[in-house]
């Protein structure tokens, strides 16, 4: 399994930014999909977006599409959610996972890791 540690969350106004980190600790970690989901008070957990290992595939939630961007460097083992026009819908726990396979997926049974998770908390 490999070890992910998320950061980057706070709490930030209607129309404002934040970008989240997820750095890994395995390698090569350029053999993983990478993937950010959220998780609201009372509601499962969602996905947001993923990216392939090499970088060059990326899939998107609707509810985020346009606003947020998922890019990785695999030179630092880190994955990052940039997220721009925040609404006070977007608040909930942000977490990081990896895939062994690869390929980009919006399936949670396709994550073999997950991190701990970091805030986001959008204020109107």
């Amino acid at each position: 399994q490999v070890q992910l540690v998320e950061s980057g969350g706070g709490l930030v106004q209607a129309g404002g930014s934040l970008r989240l980190s997820c750095a890994a600790s395995r390698r090569p970690f350029s053999n993983y999909a990478m993937g950010w989901f959220r998780q609201a008070p009372g509601k499962e957990r969602e996905f947001v977006a993923t990216i392939d290992w090499a970088g060059r595939y990326t899939y998107y939630a609707d509810s985020v599409k346009g606003r947020f961007t998922i890019s990785r460097d695999n030179g630092r083992n880190t994955v990052y959610l940039q997220m721009n026009s925040l609404k006070p819908e977007d608040t909930a726990v942000y977490y990081c996972a990896a895939a062994r396979q690869g390929h980009h997926s919006a399936a949670q049974y396709d994550y073999d890791s997950w991190g701990q998770g970091t805030q986001v908390t959008v204020s109107s």
